[in-house]
């Protein structure tokens, strides 16, 4: 699986924050809640939204917007308004005066705003950590950005099933926000060429794209380059050149991290022991995963664990 899906798959991704959000003008709502990744669809109205070092862009029904790590945002019904409301950590809500509006501006089964008639109405989906194949995904991502149009079937079934409250409703809702997202990231990818290639941009190389699969997929096997190269019809030299040009990272310098970073999440599962973590990932021995894994990230598997 490649970063998306495994970050989808994975425990993080689970029981995210959703919520329509209904109001009325003017409104302005300051959000610095931390969270690693936030998709927001405009439903009906529209809605303004300004990020630190970017020009105000406005959305209209139908638009999609994504913001990736700890970037603040501001979304308003004009340009200009000052904050009436702030969103903090863990979803925290609060005026102006740090006055707790959770209570009075809730409106039934997650939904929330100044006017449950409200012309402006978005919905807003956000993942609550991210792990480290979370990051993998995020840094081939801007900080944000905006799908125009983005024609999604899926938003007008999460509007439809947000303020729902029936039997396993959270798993229905995760699943919707996780097409979203995924219909959102092709969309922009398919259109947008980053300056710097990443994973995503293996797509455009055969060779490399195919390389990739093989390490997202078996990760446990014991690759090296020229064993990537035979399973791939490539020269050894031809796939670390294409590779590096399409993905940015050498190939083994990838898996390594790619390895790394499923153990780091794998390790929130206690059922799991060290040992069976190190050879699901590929390594050999407990003792070649430690070491490895501590000079990645600068502590034992075991401190790492323990928090």
């Amino acid at each position: 699986m490649d970063p998306l899906s495994e970050f989808l798959d994975g425990p993080r991704a689970r029981n995210a924050f959703l919520l329509q959000v209904t109001m009325s003008p003017p409104w302005s709502i300051d959000v610095s809640d931390g969270a690693p990744l936030t998709v927001v669809a405009v439903l009906r109205g529209h809605s303004w939204v300004g990020r630190e070092n970017a020009e105000p862009e406005e959305l209209a029904a139908g638009d999609v917007l994504v913001v990736c790590g700890d970037v603040p945002y501001l979304l308003s019904s004009e340009l200009g308004l000052a904050p009436t409301v702030h969103i903090g950590a863990e979803q925290a809500c609060t005026g102006p005066d740090g006055r707790d509006l959770q209570d009075e501006l809730a409106s039934g089964v997650r939904t929330w705003g100044n006017d449950l008639d409200g012309e402006d109405v978005l919905l807003v989906g956000t993942f609550r950590s991210s792990g480290e194949v979370g990051k993998i995904l995020l840094s081939a991502l801007p900080s944000s950005f905006v799908v125009r149009n983005a024609d999604s079937s899926m938003v007008s079934v999460l509007a439809d099933e947000i303020t729902r409250d029936g039997i396993a409703q959270s798993s229905v809702l995760d699943r919707l926000l996780d097409l979203i997202l995924i219909q959102t990231v092709r969309s922009w990818s398919a259109t947008v060429r980053e300056t710097r290639p990443t994973w995503m941009d293996s797509a455009h190389d055969p060779i490399a794209k195919r390389a990739l699969d093989l390490i997202h997929e078996h990760p446990d096997r014991a690759w090296t380059i020229d064993s990537l190269a035979r399973s791939v019809a490539s020269s050894r030299a031809s796939l670390a050149r294409r590779f590096h040009e399409a993905v940015g990272t050498p190939p083994i310098a990838y898996l390594t991290q790619w390895r790394l970073a499923l153990a780091a999440d794998l390790m929130t599962d206690p059922t799991l022991t060290l040992s069976a973590i190190s050879q699901q990932v590929g390594y050999a021995s407990p003792f070649s995963f430690s070491t490895a894994f501590k000079k990645h990230y600068g502590v034992s598997p075991r401190i790492y664990r323990a928090g």
